[in-house]
């Protein structure tokens, strides 16, 4: 068995013959993607990014995502008839023989009470560097898993925070791209809730 906190990139992709490559169309299309912004949702973003900037430096992961993560996603608002989004709920699956499991801070799935089949893993850390293994691969161990659970070659995406730092992730068969680092004390808070917003396009667009 491997569990999400013992993976790192490399011993993923030599596990799993995995590549990551500087960019996917998927993933390209879903950093650009239009969405609008209302102006009430840009004045609700810069109270959050207030208290980003003013604490992150200071905030615990459980501080980083009760006063900033979480109200970001809410303003989303992922809940739907068809899929919701689910904290640290377990994660199971067998990839190539191998069974791996975890607890993604959050991911978006099929269902509405228990999560079904994962469309979106995110992790969230405070610091570089963690005793329980790096975000990046913790998050693409949990995108390996829900890809097996899809029994499908459509993309898997994910997203890992490491302080004020976001970076988006997509899985397509054997190859996956990450984004370049969107700073949310930055104008780039617009560009992650846009690129939030476009999530549940796109994951609307999939189940149909």
């Amino acid at each position: 068995m491997l569990r999400f906190s013992e993976c790192t990139l490399a011993k993923l992709d030599d596990t799993f013959q995995l590549r990551q490559v500087r960019t996917l169309p998927p993933l390209q299309d879903w950093l650009v993607r239009p969405m609008e912004i209302s102006e009430l949702e840009k004045q609700i973003l810069l109270i959050f990014q207030n208290g980003l900037i003013t604490n992150v430096h200071d905030w615990n992961e459980q501080d980083l995502s009760l006063h900033f993560i979480g109200p970001v996603f809410s303003l989303v608002n992922f809940t739907t008839d068809q899929f919701n989004l689910f904290a640290e709920r377990p994660l199971a699956g067998v990839v190539e023989g191998i069974e791996m499991r975890g607890e993604p801070d959050e991911m978006i799935a099929r269902g509405f009470r228990e999560p079904k089949k994962p469309y979106f893993c995110f992790q969230e850390y405070k610091r570089h560097t963690d005793p329980d293994g790096d975000p990046a691969a913790q998050c693409l161990a949990a995108m390996l898993v829900a890809q097996s659970l899809n029994e499908t070659e459509q993309p898997i995406y994910g997203c890992y925070v490491i302080g004020h730092s976001w970076v988006f992730m997509v899985l397509q068969g054997k190859v996956y791209a990450m984004s370049m680092p969107y700073l949310a004390v930055r104008d780039d808070i617009f560009d992650i809730f846009r690129i939030l917003k476009a999530l549940k396009q796109i994951i609307t667009e999939l189940i149909k």
